[in-house]
């Protein structure tokens, strides 16, 4: 083919372009490349191997067509005198589409060399690359670039630049980005990009405040955005502005395909609604694997194991072939409700009926459901005989298990690997702290934190929010932050007093200092979750539930504090913890005291 693309024509018309114009545009039609490269071979006898027109048209089909020959492409591009800036842009796209990006870039960079000048369809493509190929400094010389060869204000690049920054977390000049595109010229998908982004990096209140600034710029509101703020609303735990937009697909047109239908299916799960998680997911005449995956997931982080089961079951019976994914849910709502047996039973499971080796997860939740259960010889023995090498969630949570039974030898063995594993999470050091203080070690939880302090290790603080009216209320442990702080510490103050009377004695082995009983109380009495019921019960009328989310692991005396408080004040209380929901009912939790 080398010697075929050398051919120079013998013969050549005087005006080969419009006399052969029904050939070049013949080359659309190819259906294979070898009669890609049998129209080649006519252009170069016909003397059009240096036309851009002509090459472009062979190069597009082979760079961007699924029937095309990349390698190919590059060759014919190599011969071509002087490629022009279209030619250049298809190659870039080419290599975007197999995902060579390195080449994509270099290629951009050898245009530049080359004095090719590039135009509006240049920089959304190498913007893209920039951005799939990890490559933040190099995407803001491209940005650079934008702004020099004038297309600064392009919408299409905007968006592209917004999507990059969002995508490397570089959410200031993401916003720079969003905040000099004209306003007229800011449509659906940049604002979708930049809430996206927010979303994205947990950066939830912001996300809220563009959605209603763009709410106030009367901008339609698409499937795309009501995905990313129902993404925002299940990280805040916000189920009103969650049921909102969920009324607003349902009334304005948009289209429920199965992810959006997934998404609020998870919304609803995570904000504490799972009936209404449920009416949806019934409502629905098409369910993916996805959504009945999303649908076990919540039932077992409710707790409702058995139901969880059911439901797996169920999409058994439908023909629906579960993943990898359906039997992490499946064991976590064994383990969530302390169902050993199915648990044992579904591990074996898997492999058997289905040939899914376990993965990491399953082995997971495994460990996890076992530990909990004070199985610790065979949670141990099911870590030893891995085919893999335990991660530092899987000996993590043994090690938690260790504590919860005061498993205090294996526990510090564990504890200690665990740390070096992953030597700046706080939560391994609080772990390997709560074990030593069970048992009166203060000498060794001093250790702890000494090893933390040195280290520069900050334990990340726990905070608890609720959602009143639409608005998002943050408590952090004995912050005085909040407007109403004064009522809501005289509330605190009067909830634990009403509940002392039914039986609530501060579980004060908790706290990792070694201090006076009666020193230990005061902190725990103002945890954060404590805080944001107080609030809860000053703002709400008298029956409504209380839906608070929690970014740690609800502790014992929180727990039995809120089940005493939810008998005492009649109130249903739901809280979402680091790792399940806890709904509080009548003086009981529906963990049963399992968590």
């Amino acid at each position: 083919m080398a010697s075929l693309l050398l051919l120079q024509s013998t013969s050549p018309s005087l005006n080969p372009l419009k006399t052969h114009q029904p050939i070049i545009q013949n080359i659309e039609s190819c259906s294979t490349m070898v009669e890609l490269k049998q129209y080649h071979c006519k252009f170069i006898k016909l003397g059009l191997s240096s036309d851009n027109n002509v090459m472009g048209r062979v190069i597009k089909f082979c760079a961007v067509s699924e029937l095309g020959d990349l390698n190919y492409a590059l060759q014919v591009f190599d011969r071509i005198p002087q490629p022009d800036t279209f030619i250049y842009n298809t190659m870039i796209k080419g290599y975007l589409q197999a995902c060579l990006i390195g080449n994509c870039i270099l290629f951009y960079f050898r245009m530049l060399e080359e004095l090719v000048e590039p135009n509006s369809f240049t920089f959304p493509l190498v913007v893209k690359a920039c951005c799939v190929g990890n490559a933040i400094e190099e995407g803001k010389q491209v940005h650079a670039h934008v702004l020099k060869f004038g297309f600064g204000e392009d919408r299409l690049i905007q968006n592209n630049l917004i999507n990059m920054y969002g995508s490397f977390e570089y959410l200031d000049e993401a916003r720079r980005v969003f905040e000099k595109m004209v306003r007229r010229d800011r449509n659906s998908v940049s604002w979708n990009v930049m809430i996206t982004a927010f979303v994205q990096s947990n950066r939830f209140r912001e996300a809220f405040a563009l959605f209603d600034r763009m709410r106030l710029e009367k901008v339609e509101l698409n499937k795309f955005v009501a995905a990313s703020m129902l993404s925002a609303c299940t990280g805040l735990g916000a189920l009103k502005q969650g049921k909102w937009i969920h009324g607003y697909i349902e009334n304005g047109g948009i289209e429920l395909d199965s992810k959006l239908a997934t998404t609020i299916i998870d919304m609803y799960c995570k904000c504490g609604c799972i009936e209404k998680a449920f009416d949806v997911f019934n409502g629905l005449s098409h369910k993916g694997i996805s959504t009945w995956n999303c649908m076990i997931g919540g039932l077992a982080m409710h707790g409702k194991g058995e139901a969880a089961i059911e439901l797996f079951h169920e999409m058994e019976r439908e023909m629906i072939s579960p993943d990898h994914i359906t039997f992490v849910n499946v064991l976590s709502a064994c383990s969530h409700a302390g169902l050993i047996e199915k648990g044992r039973y579904y591990f074996k499971y898997m492999r058997e009926a289905h040939g899914i080796e376990p993965m990491m997860e399953h082995f997971g939740c495994m460990v996890d459901l076992l530990g909990r259960s004070g199985l610790l010889t065979e949670a141990k023995r099911l870590i030893d005989e891995m085919p893999m090498n335990p991660d530092a969630v899987i000996l993590g949570a043994f090690l938690g298990a260790c504590q919860i039974h005061g498993e205090v030898g294996l526990g510090e063995q564990i504890g200690k690997k665990v740390i070096e594993l992953e030597p700046h999470n706080s939560g391994r050091y609080v772990l390997l702290a709560n074990l030593y203080a069970k048992v009166g070690r203060w000498d060794d939880v001093a250790k702890v934190r000494k090893l933390m302090n040195d280290r520069g290790v900050k334990k990340f603080p726990g905070f608890s929010m609720i959602e009143l009216d639409g608005v998002v209320n943050e408590f952090v442990a004995e912050s005085k932050g909040h407007p109403q702080a004064k009522e809501i510490y005289a509330k605190v103050d009067e909830m634990l007093e009403s509940i002392r009377c039914i039986g609530y004695n501060p579980e004060t082995d908790i706290v990792l200092h070694d201090i006076e009983d009666e020193d230990k109380e005061n902190p725990l009495s103002y945890h954060s979750e404590k805080l944001a019921i107080a609030f809860g019960l000053l703002k709400t009328k008298p029956g409504a539930t209380i839906r608070i989310t929690k970014n740690l692991r609800v502790c014992r005396d929180c727990h039995l504090a809120s089940k005493l408080i939810s008998k005492k004040f009649d109130r249903e209380i739901i809280v979402r913890d680091r790792n399940r929901f806890h709904h509080f009912s009548n003086g009981g939790c529906s963990c049963n005291d399992y968590w």
